[in-house]
């Protein structure tokens, strides 16, 4: 269902078909949706760091409300803004539009990722084990791929551009994915102790690439190529 649904909602990426304006909005649509659990969680943890009632449980981050705003605040914006960046139609057509919403979703990335990364070895560092390394990896990688994105982007590599901001975008919707993969887990096995809400963590990022991944290497669709005998006329009439 997940894989479905991801590969469903970016597969317009790489698509360079045009489609009608109706679907491609379906695309950013359905992006946000998948990430609407951790979206709605982060707005309620920044009414809270606020100084609104408490509703969520307090993560081990709450001791540092400054770089838990920062990281909440990016990371919406980089899964919010970075969706729209998913339109075939806006590279075409607004050309404007899609480099605006780059230059907004780029930075907000690299910033939840760094962020991701600091409030994972200096809050939580102390927990150790596999979910902080898949944390850890997770945050690295993001900002990696974001990075040679905006490079190859500067280079104007358009087809290394595209792979790279999918893998980073891929990475920091994994908090979505990651909703189902737990509720599986949870729904088959029960309340997981901590490896396996460690493994089910890591699968969520895992499935997100292993679908970006195929969607980068997926050969574009063929076009129909025409006969051979297409747009050859009668003798006598080439004659005539």
């Amino acid at each position: 269902m997940t894989c479905g649904c991801a590969a469903a909602t970016i597969r317009c990426m790489t698509a360079g078909a045009p489609t009608t304006s109706r679907r491609q909005w379906l695309v950013p649509a359905g992006l946000v949706a998948l990430a609407l659990v951790p979206v709605l969680a982060g707005a309620v943890r920044l009414v809270e760091l606020s100084g609104g009632a408490a509703v969520l449980e307090p993560p081990h981050s709450a001791g540092a409300p400054v770089p838990l705003a920062v990281h909440i605040v990016s990371a919406l914006a980089f899964t919010v803004v970075g969706a729209f960046q998913f339109v075939p139609g806006t590279r075409g057509r607004r050309p404007r539009w899609h480099r605006v919403t780059g230059r907004i979703a780029a930075p907000a990335g690299l910033v939840a990722a760094l962020s991701g990364l600091w409030l994972t070895f200096v809050i939580t560092g102390a927990d150790g084990g596999l979910l902080t390394a898949f944390r850890a990896a997770a945050g690295a990688g993001m900002a990696v791929a974001l990075a040679l994105g905006v490079a190859a982007i500067l280079r104007r590599d358009v087809r290394r551009y595209r792979a790279w901001m999918l893998r980073g975008y891929a990475i920091g919707i994994g908090a979505g994915t990651q909703v189902f993969t737990a509720g599986l887990g949870m729904a088959l096995l029960g309340e997981p102790g901590p490896t396996a809400e460690a493994l089910l963590m890591g699968a969520g990022w895992a499935v997100n690439l292993a679908v970006a991944e195929w969607l980068i290497r997926r050969k574009p669709p063929g076009r129909r190529r025409p006969s051979p005998t297409a747009g050859l006329r009668p003798a006598a009439e080439r004659v005539g």
